[in-house]
């Protein structure tokens, strides 16, 4: 949504404007307002709105004073005037500035609200042209694997690509050809790229590197997807490895149903990478002087990472390195390959539980020149304990974050719910933050919108009071933030499956055997 922000020092104007747009469902957020420029400012530079409405006549700074300033310094923010005087002096000096809109007072609701929609309109072309200039079709492709990109976003940037990204299936296939031989003979590489342009059928593809390409394969079908993955790894290993006399290094991920999981199978298919490239001797001689193949337990060290106490870590690593004693560090890259996989399955699962902000690439990194360093089993000790206060540092650091701003606006949200007018605004003020912030803050940490998590504390005090009293639904709804007893009974059955009168005769007990009857009802109070 775009942020609004209104400055006039008129207060009735100001709580007119404020009271008269169903700002939400219009699409904007109100972020608040200002008396005059000189209090404007710091506010408009804290909350950042994307419109701002101003008064012209003003005390202390005026509205053409700090539209200039505004536009000198943020000039993606749209300025709309709204003026008691019909002089053409002052329109003048507006449309010097750049101001989008010259509107005289009084303006009525109605026309406010068709002034901010073709304002919000020219926004999203403008930004729509920028993202075309400034983003790529294989920034696009490289931040879905990544994971750095919503599923909304990626179809939207596709569609301005002219990619028709949208499938029932995809799958990830790694390819990467720095064998000792391939920069000095350009022909063969060019041949491998188009068998396996051949084999993987439709899909899409960006260079990573000079030497590594990432496929993005889509199918209708998972067996059709299985079919090509199939002929991948029999017919395109086969000739690959007689074309460089090398293993191939190639990895493949899994099949997903959703573009988000994307990240998923590209995850896989580096893993699976990284396996293929290790040396089949390195691997053969670790096993015989092992007298078996050597595994670390994935499962288990996760396992422990998530519900392990850090004060059993060194009895658990003693145990589970048992197995890594007989490797030989010096001259094979079999303990390297186990590290490193381990390393990726850690990253990951931080990254799907804590949001990690950075960049997958930017964390495996400096872990894997760790690796690299390892030649002892010792170190490799050091290195796994590393690793793991590494993750536990993560969880802390997601956890600590925002704890104190997320339960101080939970708090607020239980003693000012039954206020039918409490907004985002209103909790932003209380928590001392600004209302964008605060929203996506409260998105990440919660899993719910500021709006859903008030809803289900509405809902779940309108069940108690259904319960355990005798009160009218009208009088329920009243208590609880709802005015219009019609819509509260929409949204209670919405979210239980139940009307309130169904509920108060069924009980509690009932609708928590049965889950609700709705899917919604699996949301706030599964």
């Amino acid at each position: 949504m775009k942020k609004v922000m209104l400055v006039d020092d008129e207060i009735l104007i100001r709580e007119n404007i404020r009271d008269c747009v169903n700002w939400e469902q219009e699409g904007f957020l109100y972020c608040g307002d200002a008396p005059d420029g000189e209090v404007a400012l710091p506010l408009i530079e804290e909350w950042m709105p994307d419109i701002l409405i101003t008064d012209i006549k003003m005390p202390f700074m005026d509205g053409l004073e700090l539209s200039s300033i505004v536009r000198k310094r943020m000039p993606d923010v749209k300025i709309i005037i709204l003026s008691g005087h019909d002089e053409f002096s002052f329109a003048r000096s507006a449309l010097r500035i750049g101001v989008e809109e010259y509107c005289l007072k009084p303006v009525s609701a109605a026309d406010l609200i068709e002034i901010l929609r073709a304002t919000s309109l020219k926004i999203d072309r403008e930004r729509r042209e920028k993202q075309r200039h400034a983003y790529t079709r294989e920034k696009l492709l490289s931040d879905l694997c990544g994971g750095l990109i919503s599923t909304a976003d990626a179809i939207t940037y596709a569609s301005g690509f002219s990619m028709q990204l949208i499938a029932r299936f995809y799958a990830v296939v790694i390819r990467d050809l720095r064998y000792p031989d391939t920069a000095s003979d350009p022909a063969r590489t060019a041949m491998a790229e188009a068998m396996l342009d051949e084999i993987m059928g439709e899909h899409f593809s960006f260079q990573r590197s000079r030497m590594e390409k990432v496929y993005l394969l889509k199918g209708e079908t998972v067996e059709s997807l299985r079919t090509r993955l199939a002929a991948l790894q029999t017919e395109g290993f086969a000739a690959l490895e007689a074309a460089f006399s090398s293993p191939p290094g190639i990895g493949v991920g899994s099949i997903q149903d959703r573009l988000q999981n994307i990240h998923t199978s590209f995850l896989e298919a580096e893993q699976d990478k990284n396996l293929r490239r290790i040396s089949f001797r390195d691997v053969e001689a670790v096993g015989k002087s092992a007298n078996g193949n050597v595994v670390l337990e994935r499962a288990k060290f996760l396992q422990f990472l998530k519900i392990g106490s850090p004060q059993k870590t060194a009895d658990f690593l003693t145990q589970f390195s048992a197995g890594l004693r007989c490797l030989d560090w010096q001259s094979s890259l079999y303990g390297y390959y186990l590290l490193n996989d381990l390393t990726l399955e850690t990253v990951y699962l931080a990254k799907q539980t804590f949001k990690l902000p950075d960049r997958t690439e930017g964390i495996l990194e400096p872990l894997r020149e760790k690796i690299k360093q390892v030649r002892s089993e010792e170190q490799c000790h050091r290195y796994l304990l590393e690793l793991m206060e590494r993750f536990w540092q993560w969880r802390s650091e997601a956890t600590g974050k925002y704890g104190d701003l997320i339960r101080k606006v939970k708090g607020y949200i239980e003693e000012h719910y039954a206020n039918d007018q409490l907004s985002l605004q209103d909790a932003a003020e209380h928590a001392a933050v600004s209302p964008s912030h605060l929203s996506k803050i409260f998105s990440q940490e919660t899993g719910q919108t500021f709006i859903e998590f008030l809803t289900r504390t509405r809902i779940e005090k309108a069940m108690e009071l259904l319960q355990n009293t005798r009160a009218k639904t009208y009088e329920i709804a009243f208590s609880v933030g709802y005015h219009d007893p019609h819509y509260f009974s929409g949204l209670f059955k919405k979210t239980t499956g139940m009307t309130p009168k169904e509920f108060r005769r069924l009980g509690v007990s009932y609708f928590r055997q049965t889950g609700g009857t709705s899917r919604e009802s699996q949301g706030p109070f599964a």
